[in-house]
C-alpha cells in the first residue's frame, strides 16, 4: 500500500476556523495533513445565526456572515501560503458549529478541532464545541494538542484496548505510512485489584495476565500482515491509570489514535474516562476513532 492509497482511504480533511489561536494550529494541522493524503481541504466557519435567529436583526445577521467570510479568507490565505498546491473549499455555515462540521464532513471526513484553551490551566481543556463534536462525531475526529511543528516527524502511537480495535489499529498504520515512520501498538491494561478482593493461586493470576494481552498479538499480527511495508512495535503495559500511561506515551509520539469509547449505562453521547482525559491533556493530537463493536474486529479483514 503506498501513501497516495493510504490518504484515499484515510478521506478529506475538514477543520473548523473561528479565529482563534487554537482553531489557528488546528489549520495548521489539517493543512499539512490534507497535503500528505492528497485531497482538499475544507474550512468550516459557522455563525450559529439560526438558532439565534430571533434575537438577531438583519444588520446583525449580515455582520455577522460578513466577519465568519473574512475569518475564512484569513485561514485560506494562511493555508496558500504554505501549500499553494492546495485545494481549499471554504464553507460559511449558519447553524451550530459541531453540527456543521459532521455535515461537511459526511460519511468519511476526518473532522479535526483546536482545543479552545487561552492560556494558564484552561490550556489543558477542551471546549464546548469539541467536546460536542467528539461526542457525537460518527467519523474521525483530530484533537490539535501539544506540539504540532513535529508532528510528522514522531511516530504514531495506536492504544488497543481488545480485537475490536483493529479498525483503529489500521487508520494508525495509514497514519504512518503518510509520515514514513512507524507505528507503535500500545495495549495497556488497569492493573488495580478490586478493594476486597482476594488473591488467587499465582498460577491464576498468570492465566489471567496472558488473557488481558492476548487480543493485542492478535490486532499485530493482522497489521504486520496487511501493512509489510510498515515497521510495527508492539507492547503491553499494566498501569493503575490507563489515561494516565497513554498521556505519558504521547510525550514520544507526533499522533495518538485511539478508539473512542461511550461511556456505559449511560443514555445519549458520552464520552469514556480515558477518551476524555487523552482530549483534555494529551502531549500530541490525538484522533478518535468512532468504535462499531465486532465489526472492526479480527474477524472482518477488509482494509477499506
Amino acid at each position: 500500500m503506498n501513501g497516495t492509497t493510504a490518504g484515499s482511504a484515510l478521506g478529506t480533511v475538514v477543520v473548523g476556523v473561528d479565529g482563534s489561536s487554537s482553531a489557528r494550529a488546528a489549520v495548521t494541522w489539517a493543512a499539512a495533513e490534507a497535503a500528505r493524503r492528497g485531497r482538499g481541504l475544507y474550512l468550516v466557519h459557522a455563525t450559529d445565526v439560526e438558532s439565534h435567529a430571533p434575537m438577531l436583526s438583519r444588520d446583525e445577521t449580515a455582520r455577522l456572515e460578513r466577519a465568519g467570510r473574512e475569518i475564512l479568507d484569513q485561514a485560506a490565505e494562511a493555508v496558500a501560503a504554505r501549500h499553494p498546491e492546495l485545494t481549499v473549499i471554504k464553507e460559511l455555515a449558519r447553524g451550530a458549529p459541531s453540527a456543521a462540521l459532521r455535515h461537511v464532513a459526511a460519511l468519511s471526513g476526518t473532522i479535526v478541532v483546536g482545543h479552545r484553551g487561552r492560556g494558564g490551566f484552561s490550556s489543558l481543556l477542551l471546549g464546548s464545541v469539541g467536546l460536542e463534536t467528539v461526542a457525537n462525531a460518527s467519523t474521525p475526529v483530530v484533537v490539535v494538542r501539544g506540539a504540532t511543528e513535529g508532528a510528522e516527524t514522531g511516530a504514531v502511537l495506536a492504544a488497543v484496548r481488545d480485537e475490536d480495535d483493529l479498525g483503529c489499529a489500521r487508520v494508525a498504520a495509514r497514519e504512518a505510512l503518510l509520515r514514513k515512520v512507524p507505528l507503535r501498538l500500545l495495549h495497556v491494561w488497569n492493573g488495580v485489584q478490586p478493594s476486597g478482593a482476594r488473591a488467587g493461586p499465582r498460577n491464576g493470576a498468570g492465566k489471567l495476565a496472558r488473557e488481558r494481552t492476548l487480543p493485542l498479538p492478535g490486532v499485530v499480527d493482522r497489521i504486520r500482515e496487511e501493512f509489510p511495508e510498515l515497521t510495527v512495535y508492539a507492547d503491553g503495559e499494566k498501569s493503575r491509570s490507563v489515561p494516565g500511561t497513554l498521556v505519558a506515551a504521547s510525550c514520544h509520539a507526533g499522533l495518538l489514535v485511539v478508539g473512542g469509547r461511550r461511556a456505559s449505562g449511560y443514555v445519549g453521547p458520552a464520552l469514556g474516562r480515558t477518551t476524555l482525559g487523552l482530549v483534555q491533556h494529551a502531549h500530541c493530537p490525538v484522533e478518535l476513532i468512532p468504535r462499531h463493536g465486532r465489526a472492526q474486529g479480527l474477524g472482518h479483514g477488509s482494509t477499506s
